[in-house]
This record gives C-alpha cells, structure tokens and sequence, in this order.
C-alpha cells in the first residue's frame, strides 16, 4: 500500500470521525446513526480501495447511492438531514478509497463537504424556521381563517401550510405547516410554542 493511500485513509477516519461524532452526534444524539454513518464510510472506502480504478468506483458509486436508498425505505423513517450525513460519508468514503498520487487534492474537498454540512445544519442557520404537523380544534376549511388561526396559535407568520385532513364529524383540523416565529430563536418562544403544542386546544408533531 501506497503512502499516499495509508494518508487517505487516515484523513477518510478523521473526516469520519468529525462527521458522525463532532457534528451529528454532538447536535442530534442518535448512536445508531453515528454506528450507520462510521460503517457506510469505511465500507465504502473499503470497497473502492480493493476495486482500485477510477471506471469501477464510478459505477460502484452510483450503485452504493442507490443501494442506500433501498436500504432506506425499507428501514425506519430518516429525516432528510440524516440522509444528507449519510450521503456524505458515502461520499467521503468514496473518495478516500480511490488510487491517488496526491491526496491532499482529495482531503481539500472532504474538508468542503464538512464545512457545508457543519454551515448548513448549524443551529443559527434559518433558526426561526419551524415546521409543525399541527392538530386543531376546529374544523376549518377556509385557508385565510386557518392561516390566522394558525398564526395566533403557534405565535409566527405561516409561510405555507398543506391541509392533510377536515373532520366534520368530531370537528378537528390536521395541517401541515411551515412557519418562522415572531423572534430569532428565542427560549420563551419556543417555551410558549411547546406549550401550545401540549395544551388539548392543539396538538403538534414536531419534524
């Protein structure tokens, strides 16, 4: 083995490393996840190294995104940030197990991917954007009241919302809604938003 090929893979543990556990972890706290996001990494890196040339990781990696995306659906539900991570580490993992007689080209780019997901799932970014799949007490049908109430509930302006369900029969609203809240991510808003969502008046699932 190569020199170039043992820095890889040292870089490739690193960013592995960094991803699962000083970003996902550290934000979200799912073991599982970090034991998925570790596993697809090396084992992508793995593969592509024995496989060695640049045509056959190719196909191996357009085939490794969709083999995931079977495993997904039939395993239990990710949100899309987590698909984002594990794409990812199949990435980094990718690139890391190619032959290259420079690698540093190679640990440029996977520090890329690790600052845009660090910037991208930052809890600063679009901190005053929610998403709420919302259950009311009333049956609305009109959109422009529905959007008022919704409004004065969840304490924000909506900024789309989808009806899932209008139960004439025991009088509930089910609507998916997206919204920013009235101040920056503040604990008291978010402390009367939770409050809303627990009250019988409403409630709410958050994604």
């Amino acid at each position: 083995m190569t020199t170039s090929a043992l820095i890889l893979i040292g870089i490739d543990l690193a960013a592995a490393l960094v991803l699962s556990l000083g970003l996902y972890y550290r934000r979200h706290h799912r073991r599982d996840l970090v034991v998925a996001f570790l596993g697809v990494n090396v084992g992508v890196m793995t593969v592509a190294a024995v496989l060695g040339t640049a045509e056959v990781a190719l196909g191996l990696g357009l085939g490794l995104f969709g083999v995931l995306s079977i495993i997904r659906l039939r395993s239990s539900e990710i949100s899309q940030r987590e698909v984002a991570y594990y794409f990812a580490a199949l990435a980094i993992g990718l690139v890391s197990g190619l032959p290259q007689t420079n690698p540093w080209p190679v640990a440029a780019l996977i520090a890329l991917v690790l600052v845009v997901l660090w910037a991208a799932d930052h809890p600063a970014f679009l901190a005053r954007t929610r998403h709420q799949l919302v259950r009311l007490d009333r049956a609305i049908a009109d959109e422009t009241e529905l959007r008022a109430e919704l409004a004065q509930r969840l304490g924000g302006t909506v900024a789309s919302l989808i009806v899932q369900e209008v139960d004439l029969v025991n009088d509930t609203t089910l609507v998916d809604v997206r919204y920013r809240v009235a101040r920056a991510g503040g604990a008291r808003t978010a402390g009367r938003t939770a409050t809303a969502l627990t009250s019988p008046a409403l409630e709410g699932a958050a994604r």
